[in-house]
């Protein structure tokens, strides 16, 4: 673990920017290789815009932090239901 919270400290955006974050996880979960193919990924995505921006309005939050913040509710959120 103290390797993982070594990267993610270091990390900065453009090193993140260069990497394909859906081809990479998709190596341990393939479905991110293949949903845009049977995903209506324009319906979730105007959804998804939606929270974010309410999250920017309601809280003032930066785009990155309605993001990262909408992120972590959804995990949070998945956590919960598998208990």
């Amino acid at each position: 673990m103290k390797d993982i919270e070594k990267i993610i400290k270091h990390a900065n955006e453009e090193n993140q920017e260069k990497i394909n974050w859906t081809k990479a996880w998709s190596k341990k979960y393939p479905v991110l290789a293949t949903y845009t193919n049977k995903v209506d990924v324009e319906k979730y995505g105007k959804e998804i815009r939606n929270l974010l921006e309410s999250l920017q309005e309601e809280y003032q939050y930066t785009e990155l932090d309605a993001m990262l913040v909408l992120k972590d509710i959804l995990y949070q959120e998945w956590k919960n239901q598998k208990q």
